[in-house]
C-alpha cells in the first residue's frame, strides 16, 4: 500500500501507485481542461503532485507543451534568476564490488583500468581543479569495502579542504558514494560535506534487482531508504536522481517525484537537488543494449516538468549531455552544471589514452571551464562559484524558507557576482574577462536590497585589489 511517510521503500515508492498514476495520466492525456487547471495551479509556485506532473508529461499537444516550457522558464527565472552554479566531479577510485550491468565499474569488467588515488594524488588533482577556478567538487567512488572504506573518503575530504594553492580553495565538497549507515552519514556530516548525492538508478524494484545482480547495491530497500538514513544522520541537503534509460521514463519520473514528496512529508524538506543523467556510452557499456533510452524531445519535457513540479529544488546536468542539449535545458530548469570535467580517476592531472581508460562514462561536452563560462555569459547566464549558503549554515529547511519567500535573492545574486569576479581576476581568459566585467557592472544594480547592493560594490572593489572570499 502507498504510504508517503512510511519508512519502507516499497510503501513510499509504491509500484501500484506508480502504475495507477501512469494509467490516470494516459487516460487524461487529451483532457485539455484538466491540463490547463494543473498549469494554472503550478503558476502559484507551490509545486505539483506526482499524479498531476504525470498528466503533463503524457500530454503531447504542441500548444500545451509550449505553455509548459514557458511556465518552466518563468519559474526558473523567479527562483534562480540567470544564475548557474559551477562544479566538477572528482573521481577518487573505480574499484567496485557491485555487478551493475549499466556501469563499467562493475566487478566483472576486466578491460577497465582500476585505479585509486593516494592522498598526494588527490592533492595534485585538487590543485589542477583550483587552477581552473573551481570552488565546488562532487566526490565520486565505486563501492568497495577494502579499497574505498568510509575512512578513505573522510581522509580524502580532509585533504581536499586543507589545500590552498595561490588564490585557489575548494569551499564545498559534495559526496556521491554508495548507500551507507546512519553512523557513517554522521561522520560525513562532521567532515563538513555539502550535499550527499545518491542516484536511485531506477525505482522499479523488479528491474532494479535485475540490473544489480550482485554486490551490496542489489538490496533495493537499503539503497532506496538511504536518504532517510542520511537525514537521520544530520545531512539535511541531499540530492536524488535516476539514470533515465534503465526503465521507462514515465515510471522513473513518477518514482523520482514520489521520493521528493516522501522526504518533504517525512523530514519537512525535500531534496536539495535533482539530477537528470541519461544512459550513455562507456567502456564495455553500449546504449544499444538498453531499450528505454530517452530521446531529446522527451528529455527536455522531463526537465521542464520537474522544474514546474518542484520549483524550489536545484537541478543538475552533467557533461554526459552535449552542448546543444545543455543549452536547451538551462532555460527550462537546470541550475547547476559541471565544466571542464574528467570522469577518469586522476584525469585532471594526466589525460588518459583509450587503452588506459578508467572513466565511468564518455563525455559529450569536452569544453574547458573557461569555454563553458564564456558560453554561459554569451547566453546571459551568470556563472556562479558560490558556496556561501553551505558555509553560512543556510542548508535544509533554512535554505528552502529563504528561497520560498524570495529573500535568497539578496544573497545569491551578490554572491554569484563576487565569485564570478574572483574567477575572472584569477583564471579567466581575456575574452571571458571582458564579457564578465560587463555583466557584473550591468547586474550590480539588480540586487534588490540597497544596503546589500552597496556592500557588494565595496566587496567587488576589494576583490579587484587582491582580497578574496567575501560572501553574503
Amino acid at each position: 500500500m502507498y504510504n508517503i511517510k512510511s519508512a519502507k521503500a516499497e510503501e513510499f515508492i509504491s509500484d501500484s501507485e506508480i502504475r495507477d498514476t501512469m494509467q490516470y495520466a494516459h487516460e487524461n492525456r487529451n483532457n485539455r481542461e484538466l491540463i490547463k487547471d494543473i498549469l494554472e495551479k503550478a503558476r502559484s509556485c507551490k509545486g505539483l503532485s506526482h499524479r498531476e506532473a504525470a498528466v503533463l508529461l503524457e500530454c503531447d499537444q504542441p500548444d500545451l507543451v509550449e505553455q509548459m516550457y514557458d511556465l518552466a522558464r518563468e519559474i526558473k527565472k523567479r527562483f534562480y534568476g540567470n544564475r548557474i552554479v559551477m562544479f566538477a566531479p572528482l573521481y577518487l577510485s573505480n574499484y567496485c564490488v557491485n555487478g551493475c550491468v549499466y556501469c563499467p565499474y562493475h566487478a566483472k569488467n576486466k578491460s577497465i583500468r582500476r585505479k585509486k588515488l593516494s592522498q598526494e594524488e588527490i592533492r595534485n588533482e585538487v590543485i589542477a581543479l583550483q587552477d581552473m577556478g573551481h570552488k565546488r567538487l562532487a566526490l565520486e567512488a565505486g563501492e568497495h569495502p577494502l579499497q574505498n572504506p568510509i575512512e578513505y573518503i573522510l581522509e580524502s575530504i580532509k585533504t581536499i579542504y586543507s589545500i590552498k594553492h595561490k588564490n585557489g580553495a575548494i569551499r564545498r565538497v559534495n559526496v556521491n558514494i554508495a548507500a551507507t549507515t546512519v553512523e557513517n552519514y554522521r561522520k560525513l556530516k562532521d567532515a563538513g560535506i555539502g550535499t550527499y548525492i545518491l542516484f536511485q538508478e531506477t525505482y522499479n524494484k523488479t528491474n532494479y534487482e535485475a540490473l544489480h545482480p550482485s554486490g551490496p547495491k542489489k538490496d533495493y530497500a537499503y539503497h532506496t531508504e538511504a536518504m532517510d538514513r542520511a537525514m537521520q544522520g544530520g545531512i539535511d541537503d541531499v540530492g536524488i536522481g535516476v539514470l533515465f534509460g534503465l526503465e521507462t521514463y514515465r515510471y522513473d519520473f513518477i518514482g523520482l517525484l514520489m521520493h521528493a514528496e516522501h522526504l518533504e512529508a517525512t523530514f519537512g524538506v525535500g531534496p536539495h537537488t535533482i539530477s537528470v543523467p541519461r544512459l550513455c556510452m562507456a567502456d564495455d557499456i553500449d546504449t544499444a543494449d538498453f531499450k528505454n533510452c530517452v530521446p531529446d524531445d522527451i528529455f527536455y519535457r522531463i526537465v521542464a516538468i520537474i522544474r514546474i513540479a518542484v520549483p524550489y529544488t536545484g537541478m543538475i546536468i552533467s557533461t554526459r549531455e552535449s552542448a546543444k542539449s545543455r543549452e536547451k535545458v538551462l532555460e527550462l530548469g537546470i541550475s547547476q552544471i559541471s565544466g571542464g570535467s574528467r570522469t577518469s580517476v586522476g584525469g585532471y592531472v594526466t589525460e588518459e589514452s583509450e587503452e588506459e581508460n578508467s572513466a565511468q562514462f564518455d563525455l559529450s561536452d569536452r569544453r574547458t571551464l573557461d569555454e563553458i563560462v564564456g558560453w554561459l555569459l554569451d547566453l546571459d547566464h551568470i556563472p556562479s562559484f558560490c558556496t556561501a549558503c553551505y558555509r553560512e549554515g543556510r542548508t535544509g529547511d533554512r535554505f528552502m524558507s529563504l528561497l520560498k519567500n524570495g529573500q535568497i535573492a539578496n544573497c545569491c545574486l551578490p554572491n554569484a557576482l563576487l565569485t564570478l569576479k574572483e574567477y575572472i581576476k584569477d583564471y579567466a581568459s581575456p575574452a571571458t574577462r571582458e564579457k564578465a566585467e560587463a555583466m557584473i557592472k550591468r547586474l550590480l544594480s539588480d540586487i534588490p536590497n540597497e544596503k546589500a547592493r552597496a556592500t557588494a560594490a565595496k566587496y567587488l572593489d576589494a576583490i579587484e585589489n587582491g582580497e578574496r572570499d567575501f560572501r553574503f
